[in-house]
């Protein structure tokens, strides 16, 4: 694993509350730190998802598929690694990896499709967004 095929990296920890009765970090949980990673790569290009919202402008999730190679348990510590690409002219997706440290055995793999709703609810990527993915649509 390489981290420079990312645009963006974390590195977390699990925490005993994310653990279900197995021992094991739950499903749901994985979507959270996917989550938490999306906002924080936004942030770290200029894009803030609170002030979107207060414009009226509604980053949502309108897909998520992630595939589940490993789980992680309490203690483990994680990478977490996020890349952009328009998915169509009204969509985008953020291609994710988690990794358990210090070994990058496989955890999750995610797309997670976008959009951006305007203030009347219709689809509209906003300027800055738009200029994040400049590069040609994946067909």
């Amino acid at each position: 694993m390489k981290r420079d095929l990312y645009a963006f990296t974390c590195e977390m920890g699990v925490r005993d509350y994310e653990c279900d009765m197995q021992g094991i970090v739950n499903n749901s949980v994985y979507q959270n730190y996917l989550e938490h990673v999306r906002h924080e790569y936004l942030k770290h290009v200029g894009i803030d998802f609170s002030e979107y919202a207060r414009e009226g402008i509604n980053l949502v999730v309108v897909r998520a598929e992630l595939d589940y190679k490993y789980p992680l348990v309490s203690g483990d510590t994680f990478l977490v690694g996020v890349t952009m690409r328009r998915e169509s002219m009204l969509k985008f997706a953020f291609y994710q990896d988690i990794f358990r440290l210090p070994d990058y055995k496989p955890v999750v793999k995610a797309k997670i499709i976008g959009t951006a709703l305007n203030q009347r609810g219709r689809p509209e990527i906003p300027e800055k967004l738009d200029r994040l993915m400049a590069f040609p649509i994946e067909r």
